[in-house]
């Protein structure tokens, strides 16, 4: 885990500084209420420890949250009455991460509430299969080089 970068507004809810509106807890994970949501029903899972981002989540706890994420969906949906769902995450202030404390975003979804996540992005360019086999054959050995320090390894 990487240091943090300054005062965590959601280590102070977790430690109950501030009101919150919680639907689900355990000894890893919480999951509360956006106070500021896209629509009714939009939850936020967080990591009880404070991981700044993605990268810095041990493997456990990132599947512990996405669990979490799963199981509570269904009841979510049903209570707000919204028929799909968007799962976000932003990993990264350029990825448009605005709390440095890691979090899934859950968003219930309804056909016409205004809110678009367009993919593929009207701005991108669609590369050539050429540059695609680059970048995934880039990847894979990347992926594959024992000596690369943040290579995966099970």
């Amino acid at each position: 885990m990487k240091p943090s970068t300054g005062h965590c507004i959601f280590c102070d809810l977790i430690r109950g500084a501030a009101e919150v509106s919680i639907c689900y807890e355990d000894s890893t994970a919480i999951a509360l209420l956006d106070i500021q949501p896209v629509n009714p029903g939009h939850v936020l899972v967080v990591p009880r420890e404070h991981y700044e981002v993605l990268q810095d989540i041990p493997k456990e706890v990132g599947a512990h949250l996405y669990q979490v994420a799963t199981k509570l969906i269904p009841t979510v949906q049903a209570a707000s009455g919204a028929t799909d769902m968007n799962i976000v995450v932003n990993s990264g202030q350029a990825a448009g991460q605005n709390v440095m404390h890691y979090h899934i975003h859950l968003i219930p979804r309804r056909d016409g509430d205004g809110f678009d996540v367009p993919l593929p992005f009207p701005g991108s360019v669609m590369p050539n299969r050429q540059q695609l086999d680059a970048m995934a054959a880039r990847i894979g050995s990347m992926l594959r080089d024992p000596l690369r320090n943040g290579g995966m390894r099970d």
